[in-house]
């Protein structure tokens, strides 16, 4: 199973996100922002969190129109799968492959602390490790994690089982307390807390191993 994560300037998540898949398994290639293409057998595309671009603008606008952008568009529209972990949530946002938008959080203040999690759907390549209704313990670190979208497009996420995750204590005003959501073919994941961060017990949890083990196990096994 072949990993690529994909760095941009500000990014500083991506040694970690690189070391969660390694730790699960994958083989990880570093890709450069101004790569135009990817390299050949990639299975996955990690985002990264960080503050690409400085934060410039929209969070993540700038670094979805990065030379990588559109083969990171491609490869997701194809059918790839695709995680983006906070400012990478933020960039699959901007990129139009998954709904809603970040703004700042409703503190106007920048977090950074572990959060409480309840898993909201099973029924994905990404949850499938833990069970639906589990509360996991995920650390954050934004200033805009704020996730907003429109009733009907709230509608529709939860009709459609969407939902990934969700805050048990709402950090930062986020609309319906989501803090992650898949796309309509499920097979991009963006959400706001970081799971890299939690995989080994000197990370002081564990909680996000599943996702990585789940993801580069059935891949693996295919």
């Amino acid at each position: 199973m072949k990993a690529a994560v994909i760095t941009f300037p500000g990014s500083n998540c991506d040694r970690d996100l690189q070391d969660a898949f390694v730790k699960a398994g994958a083989e990880v290639v570093k890709v450069w922002h101004k790569e135009t293409a990817l390299p050949a057998g990639i299975d996955v595309i990690g985002i990264p969190g960080g503050f690409s671009f400085g934060d410039y603008l929209r969070c993540g606008a700038i670094a979805s129109r990065s030379p990588i952008g559109q083969a990171v568009a491609d490869f997701a529209r194809r059918g790839g799968y695709v995680l983006g972990v906070c400012n990478g949530f933020q960039v699959l946002a901007e990129m139009g492959l998954l709904p809603g938008a970040l703004m700042r959080n409703a503190g106007l203040k920048f977090i950074s602390k572990p959060v409480a999690l309840r898993v909201e759907t099973a029924d994905s390549l990404y949850t499938e490790g833990y069970a639906a209704g589990q509360e996991i313990v995920i650390p954050i670190a934004h200033a805009d994690g704020n996730y907003q979208i429109d009733a009907e497009g709230l509608a529709r996420l939860r009709g459609e089982d969407r939902v990934a995750f969700r805050y048990v204590n709402n950090p930062n005003g986020a609309t319906d307390d989501i803090a992650g959501v898949l796309s309509d073919n499920r097979r991009v994941l963006g959400m706001m807390p970081h799971p890299e961060r939690v995989v080994e017990p000197a990370q002081g949890g564990t909680d996000g191993a599943a996702l990585f083990r789940a993801l580069t196990g059935v891949m693996a096994a295919a």
